[in-house]
């Protein structure tokens, strides 16, 4: 189970770094937003529950690829027709409640 929160949890890190465009702690012209430490998220996979450390960032949003397509599967069609920051705010307070 190891390797599968490690790959995970890399993956998410990359994706929080190709979007900032700097890797943590790296100081850019190019950077587009700040990290901001980073929260829990548990996913259900075939292979039982993991609890991943997903990066939270400032100055940009977002919606790790990997897990907004687990909520696509449990989220009525007419929310997926909604622009991204709406989704953002429906997912905090879901996480909030």
């Amino acid at each position: 189970m190891g390797s599968i929160i490690e790959t995970l949890n890399n993956l998410l890190d990359q994706e929080a770094k190709d979007l900032t465009q700097a890797a943590k702690y790296e100081r850019t012209e190019a950077r587009q937003g700040y990290r901001a430490g980073h929260y829990d998220r548990n996913l259900t996979t075939t292979s039982g529950n993991v609890t991943l450390k997903v990066p939270k960032l400032k100055g940009i949003p977002f919606v790790p690829y990997a897990l907004f397509r687990e909520m696509e599967d449990n989220i009525p069609g007419s929310f997926l027709d909604k622009p991204a920051w709406q989704k953002v705010q429906h997912e905090f307070q879901i996480n909030s409640a």
